[in-house]
């Protein structure tokens, strides 16, 4: 049985002699650098046959694509949303007050009176705390709500201030 074993082997490893593969050598286009491939060298007649009809220069200059032109316009308010959810606008500074309490007071007062613009208290120059009221693109839109809140606090003005573009008129 041994025998027959080893017999079996040595014919085995004679018949796998007779096939061999072709060790090629190529260059790596994009880089340069050597890459090893193992394959039949039909597999490598046909690979070099259909890289030879491959046309890597061609003679027709190269197509530049068409340039569109926009026409230089201003941005509408929904665009520039799109691409800054906060930019410089205006709100209106309602009053300046000295201590929290007071801004909080006035702040609840002034819910009261205005329920339709929402307001916020600054407290960025403390001890000085502002209290703000609704967020707009420009001072023509801040103006009407601006008339109506100098009945009740005379001393309102418009105030460049960053708000987010989805709250702003």
């Amino acid at each position: 049985m041994n025998n027959l074993l080893k017999l079996f082997i040595l014919s085995s490893l004679l018949c796998f002699y007779q096939i061999d593969a072709q060790y090629v050598v190529k260059k790596d286009t994009l880089s340069g650098t050597e890459l090893s491939i193992s394959l039949d060298e039909r597999i490598n007649t046909a690979l070099e046959k259909i890289e030879g009809n491959c046309n890597r220069v061609s003679d027709a200059p190269a197509k530049t694509p068409t340039k569109i032109l926009v026409p230089s316009r201003e941005l509408t308010n929904a665009e520039v949303c799109r691409k800054n959810p906060k930019i410089m606008g205006f709100k209106i500074q309602v009053v300046t007050v000295k201590s929290n309490e007071e801004a909080r007071k006035i702040a609840t007062e002034f819910r009261n009176n205005f329920r339709s613009l929402k307001v916020e208290t600054d407290a960025s120059l403390r001890p000085n705390y502002k209290i703000l009221a609704g967020s707009y693109f420009s001072k023509q839109s801040a103006a009407d709500d601006l008339r109506n809140v100098k009945r009740v606090y005379p001393s309102a003005v418009i105030v460049p201030y960053a708000v987010f573009c989805v709250e702003a008129k």
